[in-house]
Order: C-alpha cells, then sequence, then structure tokens
C-alpha cells in the first residue's frame, strides 16, 4: 500500500471520527478513536511510537513520540486547537525528517468541519 493510499483511509475515517465526535474533545480522545479505527481495517498501527534522536555521539532514546505511524510509513499529528500555527508544522516535518518518513498528517480536530483542519505534509515524497 502507498503512501498516497493509507493517507486515504487515514483522512476518510478521520472524517468518520470527526463526524460522530464532533469539535473540542482532548487530543487523545481523537487518538485513541483513530488508532482503534484504523487497526478495525487492517492496517499496521503503532500508537505513541517512540523514536531516538542521534546527534554526534549521544543517543536519546526517547526523543519524541509520534501520535500514530500508520505501516510504517505514514506519519499522523493530532492537535485539538484553535488554529494550527508554524510550530505545528515544523514539529511534523521534523519528525518526518528524523524518522525518514515521507508522507505525515496534521490533523486538527477542533475544527467545525474536519476537511479544513487537515494539513499534508511532505518528506522527498
Amino acid at each position: 500500500m502507498t503512501e498516497n493510499e493509507i493517507s486515504y483511509l487515514i483522512i476518510k475515517e478521520s472524517i468518520a471520527i470527526h463526524k460522530k465526535l464532533g469539535a473540542g474533545l482532548l487530543e487523545r480522545v481523537y487518538q485513541e478513536a483513530l488508532f482503534h479505527s484504523l487497526r478495525r481495517r487492517g492496517l499496521n498501527v503503532v500508537k505513541e511510537f517512540m523514536v531516538p534522536i542521534v546527534i554526534d555521539d549521544l543517543k536519546i532514546d526517547c526523543a519524541y513520540r509520534i501520535d500514530i505511524l500508520v505501516e510504517n510509513k505514514v506519519v499522523i499529528e493530532i492537535k485539538s486547537v484553535e488554529s494550527l500555527n508554524d510550530l505545528h508544522t515544523a514539529q511534523t516535518l521534523t519528525y518526518l525528517r528524523l524518522g525518514g518518513y515521507k508522507l505525515g498528517l496534521l490533523l486538527n480536530f477542533n475544527s467545525i468541519v474536519l476537511k479544513s483542519g487537515i494539513k499534508r505534509l511532505v518528506n522527498n515524497l
């Protein structure tokens, strides 16, 4: 399955979850719901995926955690904020770069319509 095919399924499931739950809940609620929904579809999904960072001769084992990693290809960063900003984008792009992933979805569930809260980010795709 390609990154684009995976992202299509992620967006489809995210929209369905947003329609059921609405906006304004904690990020953790959306993370759990999306994790469960993607696993039900038979995808390989890991939440709170810890990625080490190596800088010079120092390895930091739990430097950051990806909210959800799908099929070891697509990074999902979940937010429930008033609006996405440049820092959210930079954070997700850093996750892509450091992990060597090509595609990330930044999802802000605190949107009236989820479509306006989706940001697709690429790293050498």
